[in-house]
């Protein structure tokens, strides 16, 4: 079996091609982020191809943006809990507060994308 074939897609025959039939679905256009783009660019497994080749591709880079925003926001929280970011430290020491807030923010988002290829 094909790829198609294994998604139920069927085809068209156009001289020498077998092209699939698709139709766009009547779901709401679903909004992908940064890190759902990352996500379309990594070669992630042989089932990759199945979503490339559906129409179930943005519903799957939408889930892993999701995925990982909610990633990036606990990642963030535990990051600032450890490195004692405080709104004391904030009113006293504004520029030290702005650099180790640029610090963890710079640091979540690379444990996030490090992590985009598996989620």
């Amino acid at each position: 079996k094909t790829i198609f074939e294994n998604t139920g897609s069927d085809y068209t025959r156009q001289g020498n091609y077998l092209l699939p039939n698709h139709t766009l679905s009547d779901e709401t256009e679903k909004q992908i982020g940064v890190w759902g783009n990352e996500a379309q660019m990594i070669p992630k497994n042989k089932n990759r191809a199945i979503y490339l080749s559906s129409d179930k591709l943005d519903n799957y880079l939408a889930d892993v943006d999701q995925r990982a925003k909610s990633l990036f926001e606990k990642t963030l929280k535990l990051l600032i809990e450890q490195g004692q970011i405080t709104e004391k430290l904030k009113s006293e020491y504004v520029i030290l507060w702005v650099q180790k807030t640029n610090n963890i923010r710079n640091q979540a988002t690379e444990i996030v994308n490090n992590q985009v290829i598996y989620i």
